[in-house]
């Protein structure tokens, strides 16, 4: 099973860890791809602040971040799943799992990236502010330009087993699987169910979408579930207590879509 994340915009401080070592990071076929956002990022960040900051989209209050931004190669590294902080980071609660789970998501967790493409939670890096949609003034928006590199080295990624896709759609933007591997991809919608009039109601709350999903993986992952295939995911989470709504694709090629439907908001 392999998890696809979106990252968090709020991350936690860089560590004590030894600087970045971008050889080390999972998915090396990202590696070029990567060193020229990094070359260009820091660059921006250290030539002209005022500029950074607009086209990195940061207020006044987050002008620091330009500045860890220009530090990128000398600044102490630690595990992604430390990095990204916020509310599916939350709780998820990586730190927190048992050993065997700890393992399984270091092996089945993907966090996207505007900075790095893609990493899994046990690779080293700095704090960084890059979000997916930002627009570079050399490589233009990170969106579309990770799309080439990722369509390369994510269907090995993908391996053959289940793909879970918890991305927001400025991420899921940048890979769509296809083919055989849609097939066996599953993305998920957290949807907020509540009678209003004797009529039941449904929304999507993005506060409580994030917080939901970060949930689900961590039962799946504390679970020992290894669903192969979406059928088999949706039984495992109905397994696991939650009620969950989905139908096969109408046509070959297509990803399914779950509907996790829930009555209260936390």
């Amino acid at each position: 099973m392999l998890v696809l994340l979106p990252p968090s915009e709020g991350k936690a401080a860089s560590g004590r860890g030894a600087p970045l070592k971008p050889e080390s990071l999972s998915l090396p076929g990202l590696a070029a791809a990567r060193a020229a956002v990094l070359d260009e990022l820091v660059e921006l960040c250290t030539a002209d602040e005022e500029k950074a900051r607009e086209v990195l989209g940061l207020s006044e209050g987050l002008r620091g971040e330009i500045a860890k931004n220009a530090e990128l190669r000398t600044a102490g590294t630690r595990p992604a799943g430390e990095i990204y902080t916020g509310v599916l980071y939350d709780a998820l609660d990586l730190a927190s799992l048992d050993t065997a789970a700890k393992r399984a998501a270091g092996r089945a967790l993907l966090v996207f990236s505007g900075l790095w493409g893609a990493v899994r939670v046990g690779d080293r890096i700095p704090s960084y502010r890059c979000s997916m949609g930002v627009k570079l003034p050399g490589l233009g928006a990170l969106g579309a330009y990770w799309r080439g590199p990722l369509a390369e080295v994510m269907p090995e990624a993908a391996g053959d087993g289940l793909v879970l896709d918890l991305r927001s759609s400025a991420y899921a933007a940048a890979w769509k699987p296809k083919g055989e591997v849609a097939e066996r991809t599953a993305s998920v919608r957290v949807l907020h169910s509540q009678m209003v009039d004797g009529v039941e109601r449904r929304s999507v709350v993005s506060h409580f979408n994030k917080a939901t999903k970060g949930r689900l993986v961590r039962d799946l992952l504390r679970s020992g579930a290894r669903p192969k295939r979406p059928a088999e995911l949706v039984e495992a989470l109905r397994d696991l207590g939650y009620v969950v709504e989905a139908e096969a694709p109408a046509r070959s090629g297509r990803a399914w879509a779950l509907d996790v439907v829930v009555t209260e908001i936390h």
